[in-house]
């Protein structure tokens, strides 16, 4: 058994200025909120509370951002081999659920309010949307200058950009009802946020869990990995391939490899483990993999374990 660990471009490097550009906005984002908050109560407008609700997820999720970069910057030791890179997918996960549960709730007040509206101050709810949207339009371009790449990073991100549409979703109600006094507008702006909101947790929710259910990434086809490995020089088959993501942009594979049995007579060993390491790196670029070369005779070794 051998590893190869290259550091190199593939894995993704959180800098200062993505915590700084996330506490940055963290800053405006709970300023906002406050005011928010107290203008939602002075119009009765529950769309207000809806962007309210989700502008304290996206509250959440930047803090979380944060922490869990701190996290995941601490090196491997002990029982955490990886270190705590996975703290930044647990964030994502988090935000996911925390939508989620806001998104139910708001559902619930916006369909009783359907059935029976109440009066709502269009004129406040109007202003404070629109100031709502500059806001999320100056943070979004706050967050637009950190690594993306990051899931992590991309999950607040995407509850800044959710929350600007709801923001004008919101918008349109104060002005619809400003104008034509039909208080309904609100709770389908309402509805609206909800459904951004679902929508986005969903896409959170479904990228954590791929990565905690430890599946291989999107991108990466192992029937493809497998024949690129089988055509190294030496190399007679494949087996027990796996690949998964640690992190963001870090991807894992391990993989049994049957090789020529004179290789391991001839001192060969060490060259073909190169040469399945710069494979991967040319055609997938993966840096992070463990091989476990075998003679042909090792297969009565492992019955059960091949695929």
């Amino acid at each position: 058994m051998s590893e190869r660990h290259h550091e190199g471009h593939s894995l993704i490097r959180v800098t200062n200025n993505d915590v700084r550009s996330l506490l940055l906005a963290l800053g405006l984002l709970s300023a906002f909120l406050l005011v928010e908050v107290l203008m939602a109560v002075l119009s009765n407008s529950l769309a207000l509370f809806a962007d309210a609700g989700h502008m304290l997820t996206d509250v959440a999720a930047l803090g979380m951002s944060a922490w869990a970069i701190r996290l995941a910057r601490r090196p491997p030791q002990g029982r955490w081999t990886f270190g705590l890179k996975r703290a930044e997918i647990l964030s994502a996960a988090v935000n996911g659920v925390t939508l989620l549960a806001i998104a139910l709730l708001i559902a619930v007040e916006a369909i009783q309010r359907l059935v029976t509206p109440r009066h709502v101050d269009g004129g406040v709810v109007l202003t404070v949307a629109v100031l709502g949207a500059v806001v999320n339009v100056l943070v979004g371009w706050i967050l637009s200058r950190a690594d993306r790449t990051s899931l992590n990073i991309r999950g607040a991100y995407l509850h800044i950009i959710t929350d600007l549409f709801a923001f004008i979703a919101t918008a349109v109600a104060g002005l619809v009802i400003v104008v034509t006094r039909w208080e309904w507008a609100d709770a389908v702006a309402s509805m609206f946020v909800v459904a951004l909101m679902l929508v986005t947790s969903w896409g959170l929710l479904r990228d954590a869990g791929k990565i905690l259910l430890q599946a291989s990434p999107d991108n990466l086809d192992l029937t493809h990995v497998r024949g690129h490995l089988v055509d190294v020089d030496h190399v007679l088959d494949v087996h027990d391939l796996h690949a998964w993501t640690v992190t963001s942009g870090q991807t894992t594979l391990s993989a049994h490899v049957v090789v020529e049995e004179h290789c391991f007579d001839r001192g060969h060993a060490p060259q073909i483990l190169d040469a399945l390491q710069q494979c991967l790196i040319d055609h997938f670029d993966i840096e992070h993999a463990t091989f476990q070369l075998e003679p042909p005779t090792h297969e009565a070794h492992e019955e059960g374990l091949h695929p």
